[in-house]
C-alpha cells in the first residue's frame, strides 16, 4: 500500500492545529484513519517530519545468489522435479530447511515454471464407445 502523500499529510496536520478540532472530524473530513491523525502527530512530535517513512523492504532472503544459482542449474538437469523434490533435494544439499515459498520465488524470478506441459497427448480410450 502507497504512504499517503505530502501534501495530504501537511492538510491533516494544519486541520488537527485549528482550535476546536477533533480528530474525528479530522478524519472524516479527509477520509482517513484516526489513527493515522494519532501516528502522524507522534511522527512529527518526534521528528519534526509529516514525510512518510522509507519502506524496510521486508526480511532478507533466505537464499544467497550462490544457492540460487545451485537451484537454478539443479532444476537444469531435474526439469521434472516437483516443489516438495527440489526441497528435499536442496535440504540434502545444504543441511539447512527453506520454504517452498522461497525456492518457488526464485523459480518464478528465473522463468522457470512448475506446470505440466500445455500440450498432452490425446486420451487413448476412445470417446464413442
Amino acid at each position: 500500500m502507497k504512504p499517503y502523500s505530502l501534501d495530504l499529510r501537511t492538510r491533516v496536520a494544519a486541520a488537527c492545529e485549528q482550535a476546536g478540532s477533533r480528530q474525528q472530524q479530522v478524519a472524516d473530513r479527509f477520509g482517513v484513519s484516526v489513527s493515522f491523525i494519532k501516528k502522524l502527530r507522534h511522527q512529527q512530535r518526534q521528528t519534526g517530519s509529516l514525510a512518510p517513512k522509507l519502506a524496510s523492504g521486508g526480511p532478507a532472503r533466505a537464499i544467497t545468489p550462490t544457492e540460487q544459482a545451485w537451484l537454478v542449474a539443479y532444476v537444469g538437469q531435474h526439469a521434472d522435479a516437483t516443489l516438495a523434490e527440489l526441497n528435499a533435494a536442496w535440504q540434502a544439499e545444504f543441511g539447512r530447511p527453506v520454504g517452498q515459498t522461497c525456492i518457488w520465488n526464485v523459480l518464478d524470478e528465473q522463468g522457470l515454471r512448475r506446470k505440466k506441459k500445455a500440450t498432452t497427448p490425446p486420451s487413448a480410450i476412445p470417446s464413442g464407445s
